[in-house]
């Protein structure tokens, strides 16, 4: 075995070496550049703040005509309460309807509003024997049913009835 290459162990020293140990880490930013930061940031979102803080300015209305609005009420006129309506509706037929109502009337046109209030309710009643639960629904429903009844008693009385004002309106 004389061919055989010699094998060279070589010994690791066993002491630990004194490297020097790595520099201290540098902040990335001093106190100062931190605070600087924070107050700018803090400025940027004062601002936006104050901006989205204060409501927007409405749009502007347009002018409204009042005589458009508001029904002309005669100089010389005069307030009549109906009787009571009392009917059931016509869809579903298990629900009535209580209508208390007044006329504003011209009282130099209209000599007895009695005899016209009576008119107009008999109207009133045939109309809301016709109308359905769906129809009342909501404040859209009261003010067609409001507008339904003002031209009907306006029709009904030739115009001397400016108005029905609706005092209470029951369901049930």
């Amino acid at each position: 075995m004389a061919d055989e290459l010699p094998i060279v162990i070589e010994e690791i020293d066993a002491e630990p070496t004194t490297a020097a140990p790595p520099p201290p880490r540098r902040p990335i930013g001093s106190i100062k550049e931190t605070l600087a930061a924070t107050l700018v940031v803090t400025a940027i979102a004062a601002a936006m703040g104050a901006v989205f803080a204060t409501p927007p300015q409405p749009p502007p209305r347009p002018p409204a005509d009042k005589a458009a609005l508001t029904p002309e009420v005669p100089a010389a006129a005069g307030l009549f309460d109906m009787p009571p309506i009392v009917t059931n509706l016509g869809s579903p037929a298990e629900v009535w309807i209580r209508l208390e109502a007044s006329i504003v009337y011209d009282a130099k046109a209209l000599p007895h509003p009695d005899v016209m209030a009576a008119e107009i309710a008999g109207d009133e009643l045939a109309y809301l024997h016709s109308v359905s639960i769906s129809q009342l629904e909501g404040p859209i429903g009261l003010q067609n049913i409001r507008q339904d009844l003002n031209e009907r008693a306006a029709i009904r009385s030739g115009g001397k009835v400016s108005e029905l004002i609706i005092r209470t309106l029951v369901v049930q």
